[in-house]
């Protein structure tokens, strides 16, 4: 199946990985095709990749704020757990897994996508069903990150398990009273760390697998974060203390 990326920041990372087949480039009439755009053009001609000029009301029809371009492409390129293990090991790195048990807005998908693929994660785990998937929606809010990361599908409590094999704490991100603060978790090893959905949190054999449930501190009078925000501190924490144990 095919699809379309719309979006500067969004097309020009999928023509910089090569992970798609690229059917055709779209681009606005009247568009100069200078710095940016130039760069795409040239990126999708030395590929051999069709470019074409379209009516600026064809390209704001496949979406909002299309900027002007829109790659038509294949379906977004799973991987398998291996694969995101293997990088951690090809990187010489401690294992750093993102995992999000049901999150279902795509938003929230592609903000923690962006965030992880800053962070370093190796790569994402998320459910085969009844959860957001890689779209061109989550693409866009990722801003491309998602052609950067390996995301894979599959059973989270199967996975978790393989990855404590591997070596890995399991870390729940959690706001009950049972959850430790999260300057008491370890950080700086091997991590799987688990955002659950934005309504219910975790499921109960998703949390039952984790070998530390964290909390962040609220201060205000707000009950708790959006799933996006909290799993982006979380990893940007593992990030720090890791920093810190090499500096040590």
């Amino acid at each position: 199946m095919k699809e379309w990326i719309i979006g500067r920041n969004p097309v020009m990372e999928v023509l910089k990985t090569k992970r798609r087949e690229v059917f055709r480039l779209l681009l606005a009439t009247g568009l100069e095709e200078k710095g940016r755009l130039g760069e795409m053009v040239q990126l999708a001609r030395a590929r051999k990749i069709p470019v074409e000029r379209v009516p600026r009301e064809k390209l704001a029809s496949m979406g909002e704020n299309p900027q002007g371009v829109a790659l038509e492409v294949s379906r977004y390129p799973y991987v398998d757990l291996a694969d995101i293990t293997g990088r951690a090991e090809q990187r010489q790195e401690p294992l750093f897994v993102l995992m999000l048990d049901l999150i279902q807005n795509p938003q929230n998908l592609g903000t923690l996508l962006r965030s992880a693929e800053a962070a370093g994660v190796h790569g994402v785990v998320i459910p085969p069903h009844r959860a957001a998937e890689v779209t061109p929606a989550v693409v866009n809010a990722s801003a491309g990150a998602t052609e950067h990361m390996l995301i894979t599908q599959g059973n989270l409590v199967q996975c978790c398990r393989e990855l404590k094999e591997a070596g890995a704490w399991v870390v729940g991100l959690e706001g009950g009273p049972e959850a430790k603060p999260i300057h008491e978790v370890p950080l700086d090893g091997a991590i799987v760390l688990i955002v659950g959905n934005e309504g219910e949190g975790m499921r109960s054999l998703v949390k039952e697998t984790c070998d530390f449930l964290l909390s962040l501190p609220m201060l205000g009078e707000i009950e708790s974060l959006n799933a996006a925000v909290a799993g982006s501190i979380v990893l940007y924490q593992v990030v720090l203390t890791r920093q810190k144990k090499t500096i040590k």
